[in-house]
């Protein structure tokens, strides 16, 4: 069962003694199609999950912030005078978030609280983004300051690539802020519109854990950011959201076939998240579910930001009846896939295909059946 509100009151009291003034709450998220089309201005259609990560707090006078993480059964403190990146740890999210904050002016007051949560950390569910939002959420609680979604979104996707050091899109921070229960957001990450995309009746989203991780700052994540980027300044334009397939293939001389392919990818990416969108508002699952698939196959062979695990899970997902599509999600590497398969058969196709995935991998994944939630809040 996902945290409630008294998993974090409980856990406070414990720790700090007496009860926290303010408990908030971000959630993780999967992302259904559109995958590294984010950071190249285009589409992606995420849900915010129930999963996320907890901050029980009260104030503090001091200009300190103390925070207890049950998670990892460690204290860590800092001033909001003065910020030392110290490059690791979970602190570094509180911190880079609090000083995006005091760089775009808001005045903050210090705080203690405790930090708790249920977002798999390095499986692609946005675990960082949640503790960044959540961080945030906190801060304006304690400092009584507006709560403003799409903004405070931006500021922790500032915290993330300027302090953390992983040049992340827009994606992560604004599904985990602007989540709408129920419902998908299709984002058009130029203009950051979110346009909700309801749940389709008999449908459920299942993701799948590979138990494999990856590093985002060690990975080829950077790498492939650059490459989009240089290709879109190739022609001349802001982002590879400018570029139409027809444009790509007439330049494909010119460009290298490493990063031919990835723009491929990213371009085609654009098309089919779209078509999600509305397949979604038509209750076609089986148009989303082909999509899906074609997404993966793009990942794997274009973009090349799959594993052998990944591409295990998604194949023994599909060969369960219950199953529409299914594609590995998030950043790549490794972490997990997600699948849309029939709503009465969730159950059963999530023990079926845990134990073809670990007869084949001898790994033991973890499988969860997700329900849409609502974004950052005080709880």
């Amino acid at each position: 069962m996902p945290l409630q509100k008294h998993h974090v009151v409980e856990r406070f009291t414990r720790q700090l003694g007496g009860e926290p003034v303010w408990v908030v709450r971000a959630p993780g998220r999967v992302n259904l199609i559109g995958e590294h089309t984010d950071y190249n201005d285009g589409f992606v259609l995420p849900l915010a999950i129930d999963r996320a990560i907890w901050i029980g707090l009260r104030p503090r006078e001091d200009g300190r912030v103390r925070v207890y993480s049950a998670d990892y059964d460690q204290q860590a403190e800092f001033s909001l005078e003065e910020f030392v990146n110290q490059r690791a740890g979970w602190l570094e999210y509180i911190k880079g978030t609090a000083w995006s904050l005091q760089q775009a002016g808001y005045q903050l007051c210090g705080w203690e609280g405790v930090l708790l949560g249920d977002v798999p950390q390095g499986a692609g569910l946005s675990s960082s983004a949640a503790l960044e939002i959540a961080a945030a959420r906190a801060f304006a609680a304690a400092s009584n300051l507006p709560w403003d979604p799409k903004a405070m979104a931006l500021l922790g996707q500032q915290a993330e690539n300027r302090w953390v050091g992983v040049q992340c899109g827009i994606m992560d921070q604004l599904i985990s802020a602007c989540g709408i229960a129920g419902h998908a957001l299709l984002i058009d990450c130029r203009t950051l519109e979110c346009r909700p995309a309801p749940f389709p009746s008999g449908c459920a989203v299942v993701v799948l854990d590979t138990a494999t991780r990856r590093g985002l700052v060690d990975s080829q994540y950077n790498q492939r950011r650059a490459q989009c980027e240089a290709t879109a300044k190739l022609f001349g334009v802001g982002a590879l959201r400018d570029v139409s397939l027809e444009q790509l293939e007439r330049a494909s001389e010119k460009i290298d076939q490493s990063s031919f392919r990835r723009a491929r990818h990213v371009i085609s990416e654009n098309q089919r998240t779209l078509a999600a969108a509305e397949a979604m508002s038509r209750n076609d699952l089986r148009t989303l579910g082909r999509l899906m698939d074609e997404s993966h196959a793009s990942l794997r062979d274009d973009f090349e930001v799959s594993s052998d695990a990944l591409n295990t899970m998604v194949r023994c997902a599909r060969k369960h009846p219950a199953c529409y599509g299914a594609r590995m999600t998030g950043a790549g590497f490794g972490g997990c896939a997600v699948a849309v398969v029939n709503a009465e058969a969730a159950e059963d196709f999530a023990t079926a295909t845990a134990a073809a995935y670990k007869n084949e991998t001898g790994l033991e994944p973890a499988v969860y059946v997700c329900q849409a939630s609502q974004g950052a809040e005080l709880v």
